[in-house]
């Protein structure tokens, strides 16, 4: 018995084991660290996902262990397999790939809170042109130490309960060489059971979206999910697959990007400054909290801007991250599936307010205070048609850096302020502002000057909105501010503490605002989204030529289609005004009636009336087929 349980076989299941158990030990203590992300995971919910969690677990560790297990089941001479060097390489073949494995899997799990999900390969790329990474990851070490703890933990279990020895069964070689091989084709086929999920005729090979069989929310996929697994299936999904809800004739009746502008709109030649505010939730804000019973807003300055600006109780962000919002509220191309920037198509033509304003004379320039060329910021402002970048580089006075993202917002608002004055009229600009980004520091002077609120993000909100207050004020004295729109809006939520936003609609609401000295204040009940800034834009100037966006008007007019669409991975979500509905992109997976379920408890699929599902089940299929077909065809501009 003492033999049989050190056959090369056993050794390898026994391994395996070990492995898995290392996975669910990690997932438990993702669960502990982000368990305010899923306030409604029960005893039996919880069962539900760590046994769906393994079978996610075993693929990434078939993948990782298929050299080990090769090794160790090839029916060589059993001389050679139980030569010691032999095993030593075996063992080592088996301990590397999944200590990599177990250690980027407990490092996502302080950066689930951030995305909402398991990283996927395009990180790689995201922050290809960041030389900071290091020390950014040497604070989380620190910062995220019970992660830490955990990941050593988990890497010292492998590492000695490893099992690295092993023997063969005492046979005639007329037997041992087909039992062995015998052995290893029955191993090969369960292993290859196990990397696809299954095995027949019918089954898929498993995949991201396989993990909503254990959730209640797409949330909680973060939890059923392991970070190996993620980076390989999107590794292997790079490219899109485009749908046919609708012949070609039909489409474009349902849904159409290319806007042919009204030529008898006002004319003006008013500037345009858009301000992207890094991780605003709707939820910091007082202007949109007013009836929640005891809310500590952190915005003062925000909410009085708002106060005489033309805002939305409906508004919502397309992505949730930074590289999102950028082809989001600039071209009106929201993030479908992966993020535009990092897609293979990230090369294709596309438009922007830049772009169309530079055809009419407009200076155009984009403004980011990060080291030049993060976040491949640089890159999408060129390709998008803007004249000018101004980075760190163009700033020049590195005193004002924050130590870890970029110059400080106050200076480097000032700077954007002054910067403007010394542009050409008409012009068009866009900030995007850095304060309000992990790791939430404020500088010394304001060290306990700014509510710390619940959360660590608070306090840094508090300092970004003075930030914007200073900007305002400078602003303001310019010869150039009473014929300027300001648009103002995040580029996605963030730390969430109250029900009503820490669930799928309440992740995505970030302002949208239109502000110009000379237009009429005004709350309206509709439903905008990031891409509708863009066609808002060119439509208050009178723009007369065409153009493409996936968004419509919504300032000058109300919408012909009053939606807003984003992707709440792995589901596709539209936003009327008082539903949301959610679809897997063959069928609808649920319906919520926010209006009177602000934290989405009750699924209304199959119990509302068909005909008012079906205009915007209709549209969003129709966006969906347009914005896969364009970005595979290149087809994102007008011409």
């Amino acid at each position: 018995m003492k033999n049989i349980l050190r056959y090369p076989w056993i050794v390898a299941a026994c391994n395996l084991v070990l492995v898995l158990a290392l996975y669910t030990l990690l997932r438990l203590v993702c669960y502990a660290v982000n368990g305010a992300m899923f306030p409604d995971i029960d005893g039996n919910h919880l069962r539900e996902i760590l046994c769906g969690g393994i079978r996610f677990d075993l693929t990434a560790v078939l993948y990782l262990s298929s050299l080990y297990l090769l090794g160790i089941l090839l029916p060589l001479p059993a001389r050679w397999r139980m030569n010691g060097s032999y095993q030593k390489v075996l063992a080592w073949l088996f301990l590397i790939p999944n200590a990599i494995g177990l250690a980027v899997n407990a490092a996502d799990i302080a950066y689930i809170p951030f995305t909402d999900r398991r990283t996927t390969c395009t990180f790689f790329t995201e922050f290809a042109n960041d030389d900071n990474l290091w020390s950014i990851f040497a604070q989380g070490i620190v910062q995220y130490w019970p992660v830490t703890l955990a990941g050593l933990l988990a890497l010292a279990i492998l590492f000695v309960c490893t099992r690295r020895t092993f023997c063969v069964p005492s046979v005639r070689p007329v037997l041992y060489y087909p039992l062995a091989t015998a052995i290893m084709l029955l191993t090969t086929y369960f292993v290859v059971i196990g990397i696809r999920g299954g095995f027949g005729k019918y089954t898929r090979p498993i995949t991201l979206s396989n993990a909503l069989q254990y959730t209640n929310t797409p949330r909680e996929t973060a939890l059923v999910l392991n970070t190996p697994f993620s980076l390989m299936k999107s590794l292997e999904n790079q490219h899109y697959v485009e749908p046919q809800y609708f012949s070609q004739d039909e489409l474009a009746e349902h849904m159409n990007p290319v806007h042919r502008a009204d030529s008898i709109g006002i004319k003006r030649t008013d500037n345009v400054v858009v301000i992207i505010l890094e991780s605003f939730s709707k939820e910091y804000i007082g202007f949109y909290n007013r009836d929640v019973e005891g809310y500590r807003g952190y915005t003062p300055f925000l909410d009085s801007l708002l106060e005489q600006s033309v805002t939305y109780d409906y508004s919502y962000a397309s992505g949730r991250k930074s590289i999102d919002a950028m082809p989001s509220v600039l071209s009106s191309i929201p993030m479908l599936i992966e993020p535009y920037i990092v897609t293979p198509y990230s090369t294709n033509s596309v438009s922007s307010i830049a772009d169309c304003l530079n055809r009419v004379g407009y200076q155009t320039a984009f403004f980011h205070g990060a080291p030049n060329g993060s976040m491949g910021f640089q890159a999408y402002a060129r390709s998008a048609g803007f004249e000018r970048y101004y980075g760190m580089n163009e700033f020049g006075d590195n005193s004002a850096f924050d130590g870890t993202w970029a110059i400080w917002d106050e200076p480097f608002l000032q700077y954007y302020a002054q910067t403007m004055s010394a542009m050409q009229e008409p012009f068009m600009t866009a900030v995007f502002t850095a304060s309000s980004h992990h790791p939430y520091k404020v500088p010394e002077q304001y060290q306990g000057v700014f509510p710390k609120g619940s959360k660590p993000i608070h306090e840094a909100v508090g300092y970004a909105d003075h930030a914007l207050r200073q900007f305002f004020l400078t602003a303001s004295r310019q010869p150039w501010f009473e014929h300027t729109l300001f648009v103002l809006t995040a580029d996605h939520t963030n730390e969430l503490t109250l029900p009503e936003y820490t669930n799928a609609r309440g992740l995505y609401e970030v302002p949208v605002a239109f502000y110009h000295p000379a237009l009429t204040a005004e709350r309206r009940a509709q439903v905008v989204s990031q891409t509708d800034i863009m066609p808002s834009v060119l439509e208050f100037l009178g723009y007369d030529e065409p153009y493409f966006a996936f968004g419509e008007d919504a300032l000058n007019q109300p919408k012909q289609h009053p939606y807003a669409v984003c992707y709440n991975a792995p589901l596709y979500q539209i936003f009327s005004d008082s539903l949301l509905l959610q679809f897997d992109g063959e069928q609808v997976a649920a319906v919520y009636d926010y209006r009177h379920d602000r934290c989405l408890h009750t699924n209304k699929a199959g119990q509302l009336p068909q005909e008012q599902l079906d205009p915007m089940t209709d549209y969003l299929k129709a966006f969906i087929q347009q914005y896969i077909h364009r970005m595979v065809h290149d087809e994102l501009t007008a011409q």
